[in-house]
């Protein structure tokens, strides 16, 4: 099944040109079947990059998704023009009342400022507990996974002495976990982030549960039962080029760079670099795509009272 998202979305073409299933609006509305809303609160400056890489990977399950694109109500993005944010973004505040089987936060480049220091701080508090009754699985990832643990548990975050930066080898810590059905025991994933959470940080008895982790990176990724809710430190939805871009960014304005881990051939920024993570970043969301949809409700006002799932309840599309 496609996704839907807006006709004139910038990532539309990029998508259908990889060959991802796009489906139209009107052609989402003749449709008799219930997609999944997934929601994104992208707090990435790159909103258009980070936009198109989520949407490849939901785009590419077996399930039809309509993708909302949501911000923060009253921080306004700096790198991305307003017209962008004015066609294709909600606010939260305006969506604040409806439902979704599924929302990703993303990461953003503040995890050196003190949580309680951003600007959209509370809000953002707001909006995990908003989960807790309106949405039925979260996907946080690198800044987001650490700020929802942090909020919901009081795991601190740990600077680090350089960026971890780079392409690192990752272990498969839980098999029998269904988010991990399918991952070889050995994958690769990108890391860049100046901050850790540290396993030994996680609260006992909380039924946190480590399902991915690497021996030079830490934990990846986490599972938190209590709210419905994944917490991914790194980026293996980054695109091959993406690490790249940063890098060359840092030397551009004059900082200091360092040159990514395992990821340039020969660490020759000249060549390009093999993207070995993607296939599982495919598994990995196709994996929450499918539990997601096993453990929603088929009624949408049903999600956070703990109704019974979609699973086979859900119905076909209609013949054309």
């Amino acid at each position: 099944m496609p996704i839907r998202i807006a006709n004139d979305l910038p990532a539309r073409p990029v998508l259908e040109t990889e060959g991802v299933n796009v489906m139209s609006e009107l052609t989402a509305a003749r449709q008799d079947i219930r997609p999944l809303r997934i929601a994104l609160l992208n707090l990435m400056p790159t909103k258009i990059n980070t936009e198109t890489q989520f949407a490849r990977l939901i785009g590419s399950t077996p399930l039809q998704v309509d993708l909302s694109l949501v911000r923060m109500s009253e921080h306004v993005s700096k790198n991305t023009s307003v017209e962008h944010m004015r066609a294709f973004y909600r606010p939260w505040d305006e969506i604040r009342h409806e439902k979704f089987d599924g929302l990703i936060v993303t990461g953003a480049p503040i995890e050196l400022l003190n949580f309680e220091d951003v600007d959209y701080w509370d809000e953002l508090c707001q909006i995990f507990d908003w989960c807790k009754t309106n949405v039925h699985s979260t996907l946080a990832v690198c800044w987001g996974a650490q700020a929802a643990l942090h909020h919901f548990y009081g795991v601190p975050k740990h600077e680090l002495t350089e960026k971890r930066f780079g392409v690192f080898n990752h272990q498969n810590r839980l098999p029998g976990s269904p988010m991990m059905r399918g991952f070889s025991d050995r994958f690769s994933i990108p890391v860049s982030r100046w901050t850790e959470v540290r396993e030994a940080d996680l609260p006992k008895n909380s039924g946190l549960e480590v399902l991915m982790s690497s021996p030079h990176a830490g934990l990846c990724l986490v599972n938190d039962p209590a709210h419905r809710a994944l917490y991914m430190f790194n980026h293996i939805e980054y695109d091959t080029d993406t690490l790249g871009a940063e890098y060359r960014r840092d030397i551009e304005a004059g900082r200091e760079a360092r040159m990514p881990l395992d990821y340039f051939p020969d660490d020759d920024p000249e060549r390009q670099p093999s993207n070995r993570w993607r296939s599982h970043a495919h598994l990995f969301f196709a994996n929450w795509i499918n539990e997601t949809y096993q453990g929603t409700p088929y009624e949408l006002n049903d999600i956070g009272t703990g109704a019974q799932g979609m699973g086979a309840h859900a119905e076909l599309p209609a013949e054309a």
